[in-house]
């Protein structure tokens, strides 16, 4: 998991091949600007949704992972307090991996929260276990889906 600011970017893209492009999109993009919904970048590699919700508490929110995705969620309005706990630590599912929507849901507690402000992001790889829109207020994020196994098509 890592967490920190658009300005330091930089520092991230060597760890994949799409990180440069999901970072390039962000920065000749108003985000802000963007209804809700999902935005493909680079085919079923990298794609953007938008999301514009009412936070939840701790209570309400439960833990996720994904196996075929990267997640860089980009907080663009409010404070997400996001959840997250290492996946080899987890110990209660609730269900087993649905492979079609890649996603896995834990009753397991994080082991900490991370208080995530606008323009702040954190990444999620397939071991970081997390639970996201945790707030008092709105939240307003781009969650970017980056595949940790991109076929790079139409990546011109």
């Amino acid at each position: 998991m890592i967490f920190d600011t658009i300005q330091n970017f930089w520092r991230y893209e060597p760890l994949h091949p799409l990180f440069s492009r999901a970072f390039d999109f962000i920065r000749n993009n108003d985000l802000r600007a963007l209804k809700p919904g999902r935005y493909p970048i680079v085919g079923d590699d990298l794609l953007v949704i938008v999301e514009s919700v009412s936070g939840r508490s701790r209570d309400q929110a439960s833990l996720e992972c994904h196996r075929r995705y990267i997640d860089i969620q980009f907080v663009l309005e409010g404070v997400d307090e996001m959840g997250w706990k290492s996946l080899s630590d987890c110990r209660d599912p609730m269900e087993e991996y649905n492979e079609k929507k890649d996603i896995q849901f834990f009753r397991d507690v994080p082991a900490s929260w991370i208080a995530t402000p606008p323009d702040a992001f954190c990444i999620f790889f397939p071991e970081d276990v997390h639970a996201p829109l945790v707030s008092t207020g709105n939240i307003r994020k781009a969650i970017f889906k980056v595949a940790t196994l991109p076929t790079l098509s139409g990546s011109a």
